[in-house]
C-alpha cells in the first residue's frame, strides 16, 4: 500500500484565522466549480431549487431545452430575493417587491409600471447567470458570473470516472442540512479511514478497516481499502474489496468498483450505501458565516426508488447522525483546542494522504493569481492522469 512520502505539518492557524478564512472564501469557494446538487434533483424543465453557497443566494433551475441554469437571487431592480421557496416548479420568477418578472432562465420579460418606470434595455438587465456545467449526473457551478476558469480541465477527466455511476438515470430520495466546525476541519474526515475503527467503533464496529488506498485526479480523490472483510456494514461505503479478490479481472463487476468514498474539491464527499437499493450520500460542505463554522448538505441519490422508504429514512437519519455526533462533534473539540492556542500545528499522517492532497491544492489554488494562472494549474494536474496518491 503506497504511503505518502512524509508526515505533513500544518498551521494550526490555517483552521482558526479569519483572515485566512476570508481569502479560502474568495479564491477558493467562489472561484473554483462547486457542486450545486445531483441532477435528479431538479429533473423536468420548470424545475428549480434554492441554495445559499459562501453568503450568495442561488436559484438551480432547468429551462425548456433540458439546461441547468444558476441564477443569483436577487431582483436587478433592487436586489431583493425572487423566491424563499426551497424548491418547485415555475417557468418564471416575480420580484415579490415590484413585481418584475424573469424567465427561469434570467432573462427579464416584464417591468411592472413599465411606462412610468422609464426606458431601460432589459437585456442589460436579466438575472446575473453564473458559468454552467452538468456533467455525470451533477451540476457544477463557478460563483462569480465573470469567471474563465476551465471546468473540464478542473476536472481532469474525473467526471468520467463518476459517469460510471449514471447518475442522471438515479433518483432524488432525501435531503438533510446541519451545521459543523470550521469547514476544513469537518472535511478532513471524509479524507481518510485511519479514525474510522475508533471514532464510529459503536456505530460501525471496532473491526472496520483504518486503512485507505488513494487515487488522484488533479485535486479529486477516490478512497478505497485494500483490506477485505466479508459483509462488513460499511462495505459499500468503505470500498472493501472482499467480492472481487478471488474473481479474475474480466468478472469484476461496476459496483463494487465504484464502492468506496469519492470526494471533490473543494467541498464534496461522494459515499455509497445500500438502503434497500444501491444509493450514495453526496455530502457539500460549505464554510458558514464565520471561519468556526460550516453547513453541511446531505443529498440521498439511489439507482432506483428505495423498497422500503420508511426504513431507507431511518438509515439516513442515522448516518445524519453519526457525522453530527461523531465526526462533527469530535472537530468541534479540536476548534477549541486550535483556537486557544493549545496547539501550534496539526501533522498528517503517511496513511492520511487524502488529507495531504487536498490541503496541498488549497494552497495551490489559494496562490494562483489569476483565472489563467488556475487553467494552467489545472491543465498542468490533468496531464499527468489518475495516479495513486
Amino acid at each position: 500500500m503506497k504511503q505518502a512520502g512524509v508526515v505533513m505539518r500544518l498551521p494550526a492557524t490555517n483552521y482558526t484565522d479569519p483572515n485566512r478564512f476570508e481569502a479560502e472564501l474568495k479564491q477558493v469557494i467562489k472561484r473554483v466549480p462547486i457542486i450545486l446538487g445531483p441532477s435528479c434533483e431538479i429533473p423536468n424543465p420548470g424545475d428549480f431549487k434554492t441554495l445559499s453557497v459562501a453568503g450568495m443566494s442561488l436559484i438551480v433551475s432547468r429551462i425548456k431545452d433540458g439546461n441547468a441554469h444558476a441564477l443569483i437571487n436577487a431582483c436587478s431592480h433592487r436586489g431583493t430575493c425572487l423566491t424563499q421557496e426551497e424548491n418547485g416548479n415555475r417557468k418564471h420568477f416575480t420580484c415579490p417587491y415590484h413585481g418584475w418578472s424573469f424567465s427561469n432562465a434570467g432573462d427579464l420579460l416584464a417591468i411592472s409600471s413599465e411606462a412610468d418606470f422609464g426606458v431601460i434595455d432589459k437585456n442589460d438587465y436579466g438575472l446575473k447567470s453564473l458559468p454552467v456545467y452538468e456533467s455525470a449526473g451533477l451540476i457544477w457551478a463557478i460563483l462569480n458570473p465573470n469567471s474563465t476558469v476551465d471546468i473540464p480541465a478542473f476536472l481532469a477527466g474525473y467526471d468520467d470516472m463518476l459517469e460510471v455511476f449514471a447518475f442522471s438515470d438515479w433518483v432524488y430520495v432525501s435531503k438533510r442540512t446541519f451545521a459543523g466546525p470550521n469547514w476544513k476541519i469537518a472535511y478532513d474526515g471524509y479524507l481518510e479511514y485511519y479514525h474510522v475503527p475508533v471514532l464510529h467503533r459503536d456505530s460501525f464496529g471496532v473491526d472496520a478497516t483504518n486503512r485507505g488506498l488513494y487515487y488522484t485526479w488533479g485535486p479529486h480523490q477516490h478512497i478505497k481499502s485494500p483490506d477485505t472483510e466479508k459483509g462488513h456494514i460499511a462495505t459499500e461505503t468503505l470500498g472493501y474489496m472482499t467480492e472481487l479478490i478471488d474473481k479474475p479481472e474480466a468478472e469484476w463487476d461496476t459496483e463494487t468498483l465504484t464502492y468506496g468514498v469519492w470526494t471533490v474539491f473543494p467541498t464534496t464527499s461522494i459515499a455509497s450505501f445500500d438502503a434497500g437499493g444501491r444509493g450514495v450520500m453526496i455530502s457539500q460542505i460549505l464554510p458558514g458565516e464565520s471561519v468556526g463554522e460550516s453547513i453541511t448538505t446531505q443529498y440521498y441519490i439511489m439507482e432506483k426508488p428505495p423498497s422500503d422508504p420508511e426504513a431507507a429514512e431511518k438509515q439516513f437519519d442515522f448516518f445524519q447522525q453519526v457525522v453530527m455526533q461523531e465526526d462533527y462533534a469530535t472537530g468541534g473539540s479540536a476548534q477549541s483546542a486550535l483556537k486557544e492556542g493549545g496547539l501550534d500545528h496539526v501533522i498528517f499522517g503517511r496513511n492520511e494522504q487524502g488529507n495531504q492532497h487536498f490541503h496541498q491544492w488549497v494552497d495551490r489554488v489559494l496562490g494562483a493569481d489569476s483565472d489563467d494562472e488556475l487553467n494552467s494549474l489545472f491543465e498542468s494536474a490533468g496531464r499527468t492522469g489518475n495516479e495513486p496518491c
